[in-house]
């Protein structure tokens, strides 16, 4: 399998440059998660006092809710059995957001979003995509709560989605595809794949008034700044890199109200971890992309049909077959058997 990755990591590279690391201070552990109740980390966010986290998978709604030294405060249940909980998003009102749409094997008909009040009610939301089944484990709501999907892909070009309409109970609503973002390798050490896993997406996050919103990948956050609140439009901005090195398997990322970015990984005795001023840096340095840049955003819904957007690679039957080995030896390497 290593071989496999080695050679899709070199095609990988051919979507661009890097995007130079930001001037952000390196993160600062804040607690270790001792629990271990949540070893597979996956989602995460936090309302300044408390962090809320869920598990990867599980056989139940459980959001676990920490205080700020990672011990659980009380964990919110709810019997409704989901397939794959991979993100979690937090509204102003406290409705937490959790997002069924993790898929390694691309066999899901449907996905989904779990939708929980804070009196402790559960709405399901099934979500069908336009253009066949993806593995998606980023979630991000804009100021208006409108939800984003933001799929895991190994080619290091996401593709953004939201519903198409109102969200329907139980659904299926379908979504619709609304922009890509493309993300290049770098150096930054960590995760289970090598620098193949900078360029895949693992989480997502949103400042509780809008103004910026993250996406990571096992070694990387980007930070963009979203003055208007606007998700598709804050993507198409140049963002900045935060390095998250030596993270085992990093996948959950949250700001505190203040812009702190805290991010975390799978694996009991993991720290949580704090950069201070993210936002911020995001507002400062944030200017408009010049068309798609190597993580800009493409968001021309009449031109997002299937491989919008795609670069032009050689030997392309030689790519696509490199990139199905290394993406099945990847899902392999998951500790999880899906359902």
């Amino acid at each position: 399998m290593r071989w496999v990755v080695a050679v899709a990591a070199v095609f990988v590279g051919v979507l661009g440059s890097p995007v130079p690391a930001s001037a952000a201070p390196a993160p600062e552990k804040l607690c270790t998660v001792k629990d271990s109740r949540i070893g597979e980390l996956s989602g995460l966010v936090s309302d300044g006092e408390r962090l809320y986290a869920i598990n990867d998978g599980g056989s139940k709604v459980q959001v676990f809710v920490l205080g700020r030294d990672c011990k659980v405060q009380k964990v919110l249940t709810d019997k409704t059995d989901p397939f794959d909980v991979e993100d979690l998003a937090r509204t102003p009102d406290g409705t937490l957001w959790l997002s069924d749409t993790g898929d390694n094997k691309k066999g899901r008909l449907t996905v989904a979003l779990l939708e929980l009040s804070p009196q402790g009610k559960l709405t399901l939301h099934r979500l069908t995509y336009p253009d066949g089944q993806h593995d998606t484990e980023a979630l991000i709501l804009d100021k208006a709560g409108t939800p984003y999907l933001i799929t895991k892909d190994i080619l290091g070009e996401a593709r953004v989605y939201r519903p198409s309409g109102p969200l329907a109970s139980p659904g299926p609503t379908p979504l619709e595809k609304v922009g890509t973002v493309k993300i290049a390798t770098t150096d930054t050490q960590g995760g289970p794949v090598g620098s193949i896993g900078s360029v895949l997406v693992t989480g997502g996050a949103s400042m509780a008034d809008g103004s910026a919103v993250a996406l990571r990948t096992y070694t990387d956050a980007y930070v963009y700044a979203a003055p208007d609140g606007d998700v598709l439009a804050a993507l198409q901005r140049t963002p900045v890199r935060i390095p998250l090195p030596g993270e085992k398997q990093g996948e959950a990322i949250a700001f505190d109200p203040d812009g702190t970015l805290v991010s975390g990984s799978e694996g009991v005795g993991e720290p949580l971890r704090t950069v201070r001023g993210a936002a911020a840096l995001a507002a400062q340095s944030g200017a408009p992309a010049e068309g798609t840049t190597s993580t800009g955003t493409s968001t021309s819904a009449g031109s997002a049909g299937d491989g919008a957007g795609l670069p032009i690679l050689p030997a392309a039957g030689i790519t696509l077959a490199v990139v199905g080995l290394g993406w099945f030896g990847f899902s392999k390497l998951r500790r999880r058997a899906r359902r």
